[in-house]
């Protein structure tokens, strides 16, 4: 039986379609989770949770074969080149889908403790997933922009899910109005960039900013009838459509200081979403008003796409001109350092603490930004390794850290202070061991993951000559090493309370032993996961 819709979807699907379809996939399980939730009975709703799974893996499957393509052809564009499957949005896409499987299978006992077992709350789950991945792949301002926008509206409702608490109502409205307000400076530095250069392509724009392309000339030679060959002519008209309609005195005396406004602009955008100082206010209340399920999609997953964003504008738009911006990325790197670990040391409620530390966690991504290699005039092959390793160790390490909370709630108990910490090795081994492990990590003690991640990131400074940023990034191991510590001294040394002892779902069983293995497997045998990390920059 002929159906015209159906065959008009499988003929996109073959055609453009392809290439987002992980993301069709995610957002027709989610709708279908929002459909089917009105079916079932309070007791049945865990059934969303499996629905949302069976979707990452769906679109995670979908992921995985389209590496076969971009292996045999190279990086895939489409929709007039607004969107680019490349080794690089396959690497972080898997980081989303990961991140957001951990989160369902977190999410189900909690949610049942806190009665607010609802289909919506896993259909966001997606919808939020789906625009990460838009910001991964994005090739065009306005595709990136939608996808951060879809994010960070399905954020929005997550941090204040649990809406008979207070503190999580409080915690949606701050996140609110300081993203809205981050999302106004991103698209006023968007809007220069388009203003500037007629175009929302990132590779265009980039055309168009850099000083060594002498674009004034070309485009005043292209403006000029008879100056070029017509075949010369059509040739730099594709390259950059643009350039038939820009102004070349535009380019030539107001582009430098136009592109630094942007430059600016855009930064300031991006250092609000990756909660790097002095644009982190909003995180320690996000994090500790939250469901402590969304904070840990907020600290990962978000925080992940956030980066993609950033090093897709950093190294694409604005990659010409980086010793220019070089030095305020280094000072927001060690300002974020400083401040995330001191006011670590001071915090008695663990989601707070780990809050701050995910500051610090920015600075030393953000430290590797500065190796720049000077014969490629590019971001040192050591330094990508080390941002993507480094990415790929926090979503698990910081996921099993906040995984551990998540198991000590239990009716009656929050557990989400130090004291609440007490004695957890006697009330539960496993829980107690688990959480050593993931504080070693995130204090960056070997053989864990975090350790790697640093280790990268120092070389690259390291070998890109950066000697003072390296020392810096080493020091602020120390106060680190303190706050992490006093988690496990509670943990371990403390005498217990009267808390209950933790009971681990199965659920939680099955996530906390993904995060543990995934953490002392990328630090003991590290070389699968180096080349991971090395592919998603397409070595």
């Amino acid at each position: 039986m002929h159906i015209p819709i159906l065959s008009a979807f499988m003929d996109y699907l073959q055609g453009e379609g392809h290439l987002i379809l992980p993301e069709i996939e995610l957002t027709l399980f989610g709708l279908g989770i929002l459909l089917i939730d009105f079916t079932l009975g309070v007791k049945e709703r865990y059934l969303n949770a499996g629905l949302a799974l069976l979707g990452t893996a769906f679109s995670a499957y979908t992921v995985w074969r389209l590496r076969i393509p971009v292996a045999a052809n190279g990086p895939l564009s489409g929709f007039h080149d607004s969107v680019i499957v490349d080794p690089f949005f396959l690497f972080f896409a898997a980081l989303f889908l990961a991140a957001t499987a951990l989160v369902i299978l977190l999410s189900v006992k909690f949610l049942e403790i806190e009665h607010e077992q609802e289909g919506e709350y896993y259909a966001l789950l997606l919808f939020a997933c789906v625009g990460m991945m838009f910001m991964a792949s994005g090739y065009d301002l306005i595709v990136m922009f939608l996808g951060l926008e879809t994010m960070a509206l399905s954020f929005y409702v997550l941090t204040g899910f649990l809406r008979r608490e207070k503190r999580s109502n409080e915690a949606s409205l701050k996140y609110v109005l300081l993203g809205a307000f981050s999302s106004g400076i991103l698209a006023y530095g968007f809007s220069i960039l388009y203003g500037l250069t007629g175009t929302t392509n990132i590779s265009q724009i980039a055309f168009a900013l850099n000083p060594n392309s002498r674009l004034a000339s070309v485009i005043a030679q292209i403006q000029e009838p008879g100056a070029i060959g017509a075949a010369t002519r059509e040739y730099l008209s594709e390259v950059y459509p643009a350039a038939l309609h820009i102004d070349p005195y535009l380019l030539t005396h107001q582009l430098p200081v136009l592109a630094a406004a942007a430059f600016v602009l855009v930064a300031v955008g991006m250092f609000f979403k990756v909660a790097a100082v002095p644009f982190h206010q909003w995180a320690p209340d996000v994090y500790e008003g939250a469901p402590t399920p969304v904070t840990i999609f907020v600290s990962v997953a978000s925080k992940t796409a956030s980066f993609a964003l950033l090093l897709r504008l950093f190294l694409v738009v604005f990659g010409a001109s980086q010793v220019n911006w070089m030095y305020l990325v280094a000072g927001i790197a060690i300002a974020s350092l400083t401040w995330g670990n001191l006011a670590a040391l001071t915090q008695t409620n663990v989601k707070r603490l780990l809050a701050y530390s995910s500051i610090s966690h920015v600075g030393y991504v953000l430290m590797a930004l500065v190796a720049w290699d000077e014969k490629t005039k590019t971001l040192s092959e050591t330094a990508k390794t080390g941002i993507a390793y480094y990415l790929f160790a926090y979503i698990f390490m910081t996921a099993g850290a906040f995984a551990v909370l998540i198991v000590m709630r239990q009716k009656g108990l929050i557990g989400e202070e130090l004291e609440d910490l007490n004695g957890l090795y006697h009330r539960s081994p496993a829980a107690a061991v688990l959480l050593l492990i993931f504080m070693l990590s995130l204090a960056g003690i070997p053989p864990t993951a975090g350790f790697m991640g640093k280790y990268f990131i120092f070389l690259s400074l390291i070998e890109t000559h950066h000697p003072v940023l390296a020392v810096f990034a080493v020091l602020y191991i120390v106060p680190a090493l303190y706050y992490y510590f006093r988690i496990v001294v509670h943990a371990w040394l403390k005498a217990p309370g009267d808390a209950p002892r933790p009971v681990m779902s199965n659920a939680q069983a099955v996530a906390l032993s993904i995060a543990a293995f995934v953490t002392l497997a990328a630090g003991l045998y590290p070389e699968p996961f180096t080349k991971l990390a090395q592919y998603a920059f397409g070595r």
